[in-house]
């Protein structure tokens, strides 16, 4: 991707091109105003950008065009043309008759050259007349729209031609992500969030590219996930979360519907069942399940460290063998998280034996299995993931192992800390996390001793011990969580504070027009709109 190649467009689009370059009456091109799409305000920052000049006019008479053998490509000029719709008010034909088409036209084409580095890259031509974006794969091709969305300016021209014009900076955009894994983690279990809270924040992920979302299923507080071998874990367990609410979990059917709407997003769904410790959910539904010697009652509060599974009776295996199954068959995505965090009171020898037997349940269901950084203190595999949170020591047994790594170090990625002293939510005891600090640190050497090529990628995880609804969610998630996109996909070497604040700003007409109460930090010029910050704010 460092040495761009020619473009090509290849089979059935090509011929389109020819046929309309042909046989439509030119027209005079539009005098748009000189623009440069290398200082155009994309997150993540793409790998490469050129400007040629110009501009390409979007307006009612574009059409969108996709060719590839894979019926997703047509899917993903769908989706683009549903998001210009809801940006413009403009309704683009996906693959029209040739007499249907406009001038202008964008094009999405498969590219099978072998040179395209991973399933993600994608090439973006934008020129006077069409825009031509190519990519081997759907997912390529998905993340390159993704950019063509930012490009879209908010507001129309409507002094150059009949009808109201959206110009687009004319240039070519090649572009790669630096890490496979690029991801959030929300805790639906401390207090529970809707499927249409989920899907939203699938959407606003989604736009920045990033591709997993990891969510912390159950805990002491609440179970979320319905497990048809073993009822109770739902009607028992998930009947509370923090501040005694009424709680709440998924049906398997909720659970797939998030699966489905996710996976037409290209973002992969990782559950994470967390175990032996942060169980009492679990145990309070199934009292055999029990390790501390304690009569389990349902809990409420915030404390951490207290449960534990019995790790040595066989009863509790099979109950981990229902409940992997269930959930893993649920899940197409490659990853099944165990959790494995702040087991205080299992015994050592208890809880890596736990571990080494859970890993294996894991593997026998064609998963791989992450957990947090402890399970590295356990004899694993060099397939399972260890997910860095606090123990620098346990990221390097991880690597020792041969175990890849994701990063997620509480004093730099956790979404639930607290801006500054005035934060109205999150917590502070990891960290205060302001915008820049979240954004000006480097994951490619953060933990000492773990090679980037063993880096999985990066997880911003959102707990929700002080959060109970959507808005509060976004207020602790925006705009940390999009300097974390940028952070996971976009080298080193392209980053630098002072460009991204001033990117970061411009974001501001996106987040109003999806009624995100992000958190206006001080540290940003935030572009205004027609949304005022008291009315974004609004609880």
């Amino acid at each position: 991707m460092r040495n761009p190649k020619p473009f090509r467009a290849p089979g059935i689009l090509l011929t389109l091109l020819l046929a309309f370059s042909c046989q439509q009456e030119k027209k005079a091109p539009i005098a748009f105003a000189p623009t440069d799409l290398a200082a155009e305000a994309l997150i993540p920052k793409p790998l490469e950008v050129s400007s040629s000049g110009g501009a390409f006019g979007l307006d009612q008479y574009s059409a969108i065009f996709s060719q590839g053998e894979a019926p997703a490509f047509e899917a993903v000029a769908t989706f683009l043309s549903e998001k210009i719709g809801e940006k413009t008010g403009l309704h683009l034909q996906v693959n029209p008759t040739e007499d249907a088409a406009g001038d202008r036209n964008i094009f999405i084409m498969e590219d099978k050259d072998p040179s395209w580095a991973g399933q993600e890259a994608y090439r973006l031509k934008i020129s006077p007349d069409s825009v031509l974006l190519s990519a081997a794969t759907p997912e390529g091709a998905f993340r390159g729209i993704q950019t063509l969305r930012q490009l879209i300016p908010d507001v129309s021209v409507d002094t150059l031609a009949p009808q109201p014009l959206w110009p687009l900076a004319a240039g070519m955009i090649q572009d790669q992500p630096q890490f496979a894994y690029r991801g959030s983690m929300l805790d639906v279990a401390r207090h529970f969030f809707s499927v249409e809270d989920v899907k939203k924040y699938i959407d606003l992920l989604a736009y920045y590219k990033i591709n997993v979302l990891h969510l912390h299923l159950t805990d002491d507080q609440g179970w979320r996930i319905e497990i048809k071998s073993w009822p109770k874990l739902t009607e028992i367990g998930g009947s509370t979360e923090v501040g005694g609410e009424s709680g709440g979990f998924y049906t398997q059917e909720d659970y797939k519907e998030l699966v489905d709407y996710a996976s037409q997003r290209y973002m992969t769904i990782v559950p994470e069942v967390d175990m032996p410790g942060h169980t009492n959910a679990a145990s309070a539904s199934y009292p055999f399940l029990n390790g501390n010697g304690k009569t389990p009652t349902l809990y409420e509060g915030t404390r951490v460290g207290f449960s534990t599974f019995d790790t040595r009776k066989d009863t509790v295996y099979a109950f981990v063998d229902d409940v992997v199954r269930e959930i893993s068959g649920l899940s197409p995505g490659p990853y099944f998280h165990i959790g494995g965090d702040e087991s205080h009171v299992t015994k050592k020898d208890d809880y890596r034996y736990f571990v080494n037997r859970v890993e294996k349940i894991v593997r026998k269901y064609g998963k791989r299995m992450i957990g947090w950084d402890e399970v590295a203190t356990a004899d694993l595999d060099s397939s399972s993931i260890a997910q860095f949170w606090a123990s620098e020591e346990n990221a390097q047994k991880a690597i020792e192992k041969g175990m890849q790594v994701i990063l997620s170090p509480a004093k730099k990625a956790y979404l639930d800390m607290q801006y500054d002293t005035l934060s109205r939510h999150g917590l502070h005891w990891a960290a205060y996390i302001p915008v820049d600090t979240a954004y000006v640190w480097t994951p490619e050497n953060y933990a000492q001793g773990v090679p980037k090529e063993l880096i999985l990628g990066v997880e911003a995880p959102l707990w929700s011990e002080t959060i109970s609804n959507i808005g509060e969610l976004e207020y602790l998630a925006f705009p940390r969580v999009i300097g974390y996109s940028e952070l996971s996909w976009t080298p080193e070497d392209k980053r630098d504070w002072e460009d991204y604040k001033v990117r970061l700003g411009k974001q501001a007409p996106f987040l109003d027009r999806m009624n995100v109460k992000y958190y206006p930090s001080e540290l940003i010029d935030w572009e205004k709109s027609k949304y005022t910050y008291e009315t974004i704010q609004k609880d």
